[in-house]
């Protein structure tokens, strides 16, 4: 089983208030050590930069990140993905700690990204459903 520890990523510390879709600025910052503010800017911030699609322009560090813009913000960073799962070929790779790599990851799941650091998920909520939570596949720091 995987172990839960609530944290904000630096949300509150920053002085956001509420409920928010940001849970790939939440990872990212919990993830990184940065700053929970450094990362909600960085990502507005790289949006300007991209082509604008409809996806892109629908996005923001509030409501919600386009894929396309946290991996290239993450790439730029040092950060790899490791593909946990093709299509057609079901789950492989569950948010259970005994299936996922030691250190710090930023996991992808459905609709979702999670910060997990040595075999524990550190969100505000625990995504795992049980141990039962197809990981798609995680971001980790090259050395």
């Amino acid at each position: 089983m995987i172990g839960f520890q609530f944290d904000d990523g630096g949300r509150a510390a920053a002085g956001f208030k509420g409920s928010a879709g940001d849970c790939v600025c939440r990872a990212i910052a919990i993830a990184t050590g940065l700053p929970y503010q450094t990362v909600y800017d960085a990502l507005n911030a790289r949006k300007t930069l991209m082509r604008q699609t409809k996806r892109i322009r629908g996005s923001a560090a509030r409501t919600g990140v386009a894929r396309p813009i946290y991996e290239r913000y993450l790439e730029a960073n040092g950060w790899r993905f490791v593909p946990t799962m093709q299509i057609g070929s079901g789950c492989k790779v569950h948010l259970r700690a005994n299936e996922l790599p030691t250190g710090r990851l930023i996991c992808r799941l459905s609709r979702h990204l999670t910060a997990v650091i040595d075999g524990d998920i550190h969100d505000t909520h625990d995504p795992s459903r049980g141990g039962s939570r197809c990981v798609y596949g995680y971001y980790y720091k090259e050395a």
